[in-house]
């Protein structure tokens, strides 16, 4: 693999192998072994592994050092019943300063998370549909929960890869454009029951048990990746 490859393109290639469950939960992530599938410096691989790590996607312990993170079903329904009960606490503040740019500005990620189903890239789709809930978030003007938001969208995409199907972020947990279509006529009473149903649909989709280890042979997994 070439060595030209930048630490965002690692930390890409990395995160979708773990959404696609080549590299499943508990997994270890040697930075040596990292470091010669990708021909790069392991001080470039430990910033990429520190990135995950704040992410919560990957766990990094004193002389153990990093593994994929393994959540629990007991995290899992924890981290999903917080989104559902603060989430829709933020929509009426959000609906104070929404605009016409903002509903463009989304319908653009709504229309970038289609092409990903249709395309069947879960690894993005995950990604996409995590960045629209956090985004929207930020709007509502409190950083703190927004930043909480955030982490715990992330939780919830390796939540949604270990124990989710292509229906805990497709069209069937509802579609972003209604939610946007809500958002456009102002209507918050409508919006918060829909962002809770949302929310507990994509719960509701789970299948929560664990995934088995096994032998990773990361210079053969990323020397066949797609270079995207």
């Amino acid at each position: 693999m070439s060595n030209n490859l930048s630490d965002e393109a690692i930390y890409k290639k990395i995160l979708k192998s773990i959404v696609e469950r080549q590299l499943p939960p508990g997994a270890r992530l040697p930075e040596d072994k990292l470091s010669e599938a990708f021909g790069k410096s392991r001080t470039s691989i430990r910033k990429v592994l520190q990135r995950l790590a704040l992410e919560r996607i990957v766990t990094i312990a004193p002389n153990k050092g990093a593994q994929v993170n393994r959540p629990t079903e007991k995290e899992a329904k924890e981290v999903l019943d917080s989104r559902i009960m603060l989430e829709p606490i933020l929509i009426p503040d959000i609906l104070k300063v929404w605009s016409t740019s903002h509903s463009n500005h989304f319908r653009k990620m709504v229309a970038a998370e289609k092409k990903a189903e249709q395309e069947e890239d879960q690894s993005a789709l995950i990604q996409l549909t995590a960045q629209f809930h956090y985004e929207l978030a930020q709007l509502s003007g409190n950083s703190v929960m927004a930043e909480f938001i955030e982490q715990l969208c992330y939780r919830s995409s390796l939540i949604i890869a270990v124990f989710g199907s292509r229906h805990s972020v497709s069209c069937d947990c509802g579609d972003h454009d209604a939610f946007i279509d809500i958002l456009d006529k102002g209507d918050h009473d409508t919006a918060q029951k829909w962002m809770k149903h949302h929310l507990v649909h994509i719960k509701s989709s789970l299948k929560l048990a664990t995934s088995d280890d096994h032998k990773i042979n990361f210079k053969h997994l990323f020397s066949t990746m797609d270079e995207k």
